[in-house]
């Protein structure tokens, strides 16, 4: 599908760069280009070297042109590439000079819209553009790049054609009963749903323990007052960040900052010190420590070694103890006589000075966040993806019973909505895809 207009838009970020790109798509976009470069024509896939003029036809730049052919290009139409010097005059220069030769201003993900009308990708790799652009890891975008290539493409095709072959024999024995079907059929449903819904959640719990893979992990340091956790945090960005003090409540609202551990960058929230407190801000500082625990993907729970255990640290053990968390408990001052009773924490619990060294804290939450990416299973990217897999999920398991009960109207009333849910994430599912399983594999009608 070719549309009439074309559009233009500056594809680079903002900013002051080497190169700046502004790329046009549409069925005229030959023809500005040509009248912008004055050349009598590109050819297609080649760098061309060329001044660039503006309707005034006063020079602007000397860049490269590159032309891709409908429907060889990224859209499925013709595209021009002007790749500038960078730099925010030129590229807006040239994008007015598209827009007064007949372009429009491209609305935002135009272009990736485009590309799927056409054919050119599916949903599952336009959402894998938009997250690979704001990834936080080098592991983030290596799964993303395996779903560009279309790997989740493919496992929502295999039990797309699973369910077709559900429904399709299923309305066969509705419609056209008088035919001869194997008998073993319902078998072989039933082992294909069950193998279904093994890869279906399977592919939501990888895509629950990754989400934080895909959009950054969250990292929370919890405490009462003076354990430390202000001194660790400036320890991991190595400058003083946050303010450090005996004064107990000196942080009264939780500081976020992002931080590089080995592939992965992180956001470490440092919160206030939790405790009973009758300052009005120093409450609502703590309801917002209570909050980041919550938001969190793992949980810095952090004691003094040089302090009796009391009611505060109980506190904190009773906040941390059923939270569904990835936990990491530090003993804190190891550099002074311990009073602190070990015996209420776990016995992997670190012990520290986070005022010197905290490389076996650091290695520590190197190790949770590269196992979030020691399988190749499927991961879903999108919280619309985690739907539809949960609503097909739900339609099998409501199949089972009318399939058990050779109620197959019902069956196959719950199986094209799990056909449904599944498909809206790669195309919309039509009824004419299991009209051709039908007739094309029992050749009814003859």
């Amino acid at each position: 599908m070719i549309s009439e207009d074309t559009i233009v838009a500056i594809a680079t970020a903002n900013g002051q760069g080497s190169i700046s790109i502004v790329r046009l798509s549409g069925v005229d976009a030959l023809k500005i280009a040509l009248q912008i470069s004055k050349k009598a024509t590109l050819v297609q896939r080649v760098a061309t070297l060329s001044k660039l003029y503006d309707s005034k036809s006063e020079l602007i730049d000397e860049s490269l042109l590159i032309y891709f052919k409908n429907p060889s290009s990224f859209t499925g139409e013709d595209i021009v590439e002007f790749q500038c010097h960078g730099g925010v005059a030129i590229s807006n220069i040239v994008l007015e000079t598209c827009l007064a030769y007949g372009a429009r201003l491209a609305n935002p993900g135009e272009f990736s819209k485009r590309a799927f009308l056409n054919g050119k990708i599916d949903l599952t790799q336009a959402q894998a553009i938009a997250k690979i652009i704001e990834a936080k890891s080098e592991d983030a975008v290596k799964l993303l790049a395996r779903q560009l290539k279309g790997e989740l493409k493919e496992f929502v095709e295999d039990i797309r054609k699973d369910l077709l072959f559900m429904l399709a024999y299923t309305e066969v024995n509705i419609d056209y009963a008088e035919e001869d079907l194997p008998t073993d059929i319902y078998q072989q449903i039933e082992q294909k749903l069950e193998k279904i819904v093994i890869k279906l959640e399977s592919a939501l719990d990888s895509s629950k323990r990754r989400e934080g893979l895909i959009d950054g992990f969250k990292v929370a340091i919890v405490g009462k007052p003076n354990v430390g956790k202000s001194s660790l945090l400036n320890k991991l960005l190595d400058f003083n960040r946050a303010i450090v003090s005996d004064i107990a409540g000196t942080t009264r609202d939780t500081i976020e900052e992002s931080v590089k551990i080995g592939t992965h960058i992180i956001k470490v929230v440092d919160t206030a010190g939790i405790r009973e407190a009758n300052d009005e801000i120093e409450k609502i500082g703590i309801e917002k420590s209570i909050e980041a625990i919550e938001e969190s993907d793992i949980v810095v729970a952090l004691f003094d070694g040089s302090r009796e255990f009391d009611s505060e640290d109980k506190q904190i053990l009773d906040l941390i103890k059923d939270c569904d968390k990835e936990l990491i408990t530090i003993v804190n001052k190891s550099d002074l006589e311990n009073k602190f009773d070990l015996s209420n924490l776990s016995e992997d619990c670190l012990k520290l000075n986070t005022k010197e060294d905290i490389k076996p804290f650091i290695d520590t939450i190197e190790n949770i966040l590269n196992q979030n990416n020691s399988d190749d299973s499927i991961t879903l990217v999108s919280k619309q993806q985690v739907i539809e897999v949960e609503q097909a999920l739900k339609s099998i398991h409501e199949a089972s019973s009318p399939l058990q009960t050779g109620e197959l109207e019902f069956f196959a009333h719950h199986i094209n909505e799990a056909l449904q849910s599944i498909s809206n994430i790669t195309r919309p599912y039509e009824h004419s895809a299991m009209l051709d399983v039908m007739f094309g594999e029992f050749c009814l009608g003859k």
